[in-house]
């Protein structure tokens, strides 16, 4: 597999004919994928789709499975997890600007921007689950990507939080305008936050949904939904 940096224009990502395989089982089956830049796309799927899968091998950590194929990313590329990965030993501000040098007026400026301005000497452990990821968002930003990885980066947060979560992501992203792919479960989130949505099935796209403004909410949930194999609820 070759992985091409700083070449994108027009696109943010270019997957050709991406294969992932672990032992004989096909992850992911020469899939083709574009991400222009600047749009915010969410990936949807059931466990064991390829979902965390394609998303590795985009942030270049998938180095140690088998596969072919080509993915074209552009050098600036950041990833939140859903799990934050702050370093329990280091403050705020230093997770935030960990290996940055002479990032600190910028890593105060990204804190601001997620609501946690006056928490740079705080330790990890004395912030909740929800500033915590804000935190990882203020980590992933300050390095002003041009393509943000999002891992299911809300999955582990209460309803209210995430809905708190989602107006700010939206908010950071109009802001900064990077590529998003946002891997999640949620068909709920998914329509709350991305410009275009695709169902992953089979290591292959299975479907696709724009957010246009031509249908319902409840249209587009019900024809995911199908595209998920689940029947009989429209919400």
């Amino acid at each position: 597999m070759a992985t091409d940096t700083g070449r994108l224009t027009a696109a943010a990502v270019r997957i050709h004919g991406l294969t992932r395989s672990y032992g004989e089982r096909v992850i992911l089956d020469a899939l083709d994928l574009e991400i222009p830049a600047g749009e915010f796309v969410a990936l949807l799927g059931q466990s064991g789709s390829g979902k965390s899968t394609l998303l590795r091998a985009l942030a270049g950590l998938d180095y140690d499975v088998a596969g072919t194929g080509r993915v074209e990313v552009p050098e600036q590329v950041s990833v939140v997890f859903q799990d934050a990965r702050l370093l329990p030993w280091q403050r705020v501000l230093d997770n935030v600007i960990l290996g940055l040098d002479g990032a600190e007026a910028k890593g105060r400026a990204s804190l601001a921007e997620v609501g946690l301005g006056g928490r740079e000497r705080a330790w990890p452990n004395e912030l909740s689950g929800g500033e915590q990821q804000r935190v990882a968002l203020a980590r992933s930003l300050v390095r002003e990507p041009r393509l943000l990885l999002a891992d299911e980066p809300f999955g582990a947060l209460d309803a209210l939080t995430r809905l708190k979560m989602h107006a700010l992501l939206r908010r950071l992203y109009e802001q900064h305008r990077p590529a998003v792919l946002l891997v999640t479960h949620d068909v709920d989130e998914a329509i709350a936050l991305a410009d275009r949505i695709l169902v992953l099935t089979h290591g292959r796209i299975a479907a696709e949904q724009r957010l246009d403004g031509g249908r319902t909410h409840s249209e587009i949930r019900s024809e995911l939904l199908r595209a998920l194999g689940v029947r009989g609820e429209t919400r």
